[in-house]
């Protein structure tokens, strides 16, 4: 995430959902009225994926809302979109999805100068066992941060 860069959405599923192992800052192709919407902040990630089909990486599910004012220039708001990236990277994360059973989820979407772009990280999913060590982690951290703010 860059600094001085303005967030759009953040899938904070997918953070409780997945172990996150990699990260990735992907372009991503868009119409006129779909970044439009964007500014408005009409985009939901929550349950969408990428996939690597004839050696292009996309975005599937994901929902961006139609533009108020866009009447016959909307789009679908659940339409495949193509993410930009490099070739050779996008080599190296369909091996890793394929051999070790790895996914491709989008974390956040934000404007980096007047481009917008698509955190995707490179994910292992989470048993129920694992989601309640993070939620008891998550507890006994809260439960000092209050012990240390009563001692003050």
């Amino acid at each position: 995430m860059p600094a001085g860069g303005k967030v759009i959405a953040v899938n904070r599923k997918a953070r409780h959902d997945y172990f996150v192992l990699e990260t990735f800052e992907t372009g991503i192709e868009l119409v006129g009225t779909e970044v439009k919407s964007l500014r408005q902040g009409g985009v939901n990630l929550k349950d969408s994926w990428c996939s690597i089909e004839g050696g292009e990486l996309f975005v599937k599910g994901m929902h961006i809302s139609p533009y108020e004012k866009g009447n016959v220039f909307n789009r679908d708001p659940f339409r495949v979109r193509r993410l930009l990236m490099h070739k050779r990277e996008i080599m190296r994360l369909y091996g890793k999805v394929k051999q070790e059973g790895l996914t491709l989820v989008p974390l956040s979407l934000y404007f980096k100068n007047s481009r917008v772009k698509l955190e995707m990280g490179l994910c292992k999913g989470k048993q129920l066992h694992d989601k309640r060590d993070d939620m008891a982690k998550r507890d006994a951290k809260r439960e000092i941060e209050r012990a240390m703010k009563s001692r003050r």
